[in-house]
């Protein structure tokens, strides 16, 4: 990357303006970078000054992106991306976080340069979320490893064997925060009715939930260990998971869960 092939950012939303805040927070230099959106919140555009990173509704038509990452929603792809062929080619490296747009329907709009498929997800916001990334082939090791630390800035970043395996990743990790937020819902609306007052329970509920997700996060116990170290033969967690783990229970609403997610992932990509 360089001033005169940056790294040109389409799209600076939610997603986008995170993954822009965390380039800057890293050793990526502001003047290598390129951000297009013709609609920028007055916040970013603050930002973007400050940082003195280059910006505009669009590319100049004398720029050639060393990476394009697209950041758009999926719907949008068909009206902007034909805005930014002149700006790739062959070299250029086009990574996509827009959840249902395959590498083959990328290649129609921009028949030039290497497309590689990323699914991020909400944490990424808070610089915790974890990337799954799938390539096309002919993505050079060396190209890899340079996607890898555009990413990793929002998080951890998994590289998966085909791009198949992206809709599991959408099903699991994509949409798995609000299953998260649903289990912290679905705890204090027990706790409310187990008697305490519902704002003590929410409370109780999400400072549980973000905190035993630290708690896994930094230790070296896979989530079975944790659960078994808090667990008492015969005491109140065991009677709690004894429904939870039923056969009727968690597991089996998770696996529907996932699969349903997963199949509509898969039904995006064909429109």
């Amino acid at each position: 990357m360089s001033p005169d092939r940056p790294l040109v950012l389409v799209g600076a939303g939610n997603m986008g303006g995170a993954i822009l805040r965390g380039w800057v927070k890293s050793d990526i230099d502001p003047a290598t970078i390129y951000v297009s959106d013709p609609g920028l919140s007055s916040e970013l555009q603050q930002y973007l000054d400050k940082h003195s990173i280059r910006h505009g509704a669009a590319m100049p038509d004398d720029m050639i992106a060393s990476i394009l990452m697209v950041a758009i929603k999926p719907q949008m792809m068909e009206n902007v991306l034909p805005n930014f062929v002149s700006g790739v080619d062959d070299d250029t490296l086009i990574v996509s976080i827009a959840a249902g747009t395959t590498i083959s329907k990328m290649k129609l709009f921009l028949p030039s340069g290497k497309i590689v498929r990323a699914m991020p997800n909400t944490p990424a916001m808070v610089g915790r979320g974890i990337t799954g990334i799938a390539a096309e082939d002919g993505v050079s090791t060396n190209s890899r490893e340079e996607i890898t630390k555009l990413l990793e800035v929002c998080g951890p970043v998994v590289w998966l064997d085909n791009e198949e395996q992206i809709d599991a990743v959408t099903a699991v990790s994509g949409s798995g925060p609000a299953y998260v937020f649903l289990l912290a819902e679905c705890m204090a609306e027990a706790g409310c009715k187990a008697g305490l007052d519902h704002e003590i329970a929410m409370q109780l509920a999400r400072e549980t939930v973000s905190g035993a997700g630290e708690l896994m996060r930094q230790s070296e116990d896979a989530a079975n260990v944790l659960r078994e170290n808090v667990t008492s033969p015969g005491g109140t967690t065991a009677a709690a998971l004894s429904v939870l783990m039923a056969n009727e229970g968690m597991q089996k609403l998770f696996d529907a869960a996932i699969a349903a997610a997963k199949l509509r992932s898969e039904e995006l990509a064909k429109q």
